[in-house]
Formats: C-alpha cells, sequence, structure tokens
C-alpha cells in the first residue's frame, strides 16, 4: 500500500503506532490522534498516490523534519 510506505518512508521517526483495520465496502480512513485526515467514504475515491503523505505533513506541521533530513 502507497500510503503505508510513505508514511513509514518519511516519518518513522514519529510514528508510533500504524494499523490497518479491515472494513466494509472498501473502507479507506486515516486518521491520525483522533483526527480524519482522509476518508474514501467523504471523497468517494481511493487516495491519489502522495496525497495521504502531504495530508499527514501538514497535520505534523512543518517543525517535523521528514527522516533523514
Amino acid at each position: 500500500m502507497s500510503a503505508t510506505r510513505d508514511l513509514l518512508t518519511n516519518y518513522q521517526h514519529v510514528i508510533d503506532d500504524l494499523r490497518l483495520v479491515t472494513g466494509d465496502k472498501g473502507v479507506f480512513d486515516v486518521v491520525v490522534d483522533g483526527e480524519l485526515l482522509y476518508s474514501k467514504g467523504d471523497t468517494g475515491r481511493h487516495a491519489n498516490d502522495g496525497e495521504v503523505l502531504k495530508l499527514f505533513s501538514e497535520h505534523v506541521g512543518p517543525d517535523v523534519a521528514r527522516y533523514g533530513t
């Protein structure tokens, strides 16, 4: 899964827990600290490449550097 790979590659140093939970009817939601960042149900589509990473980057803010930088 591209979103999982993107998150762990770029933010492994700040992610304490990452879970993939199966759901009904192709549910794909990304929730960080209780906040919904992306929902396939709301958008009607799967996230584009890099979209979840961008949303996560915006969520953690510019003070959190990507891994290795």
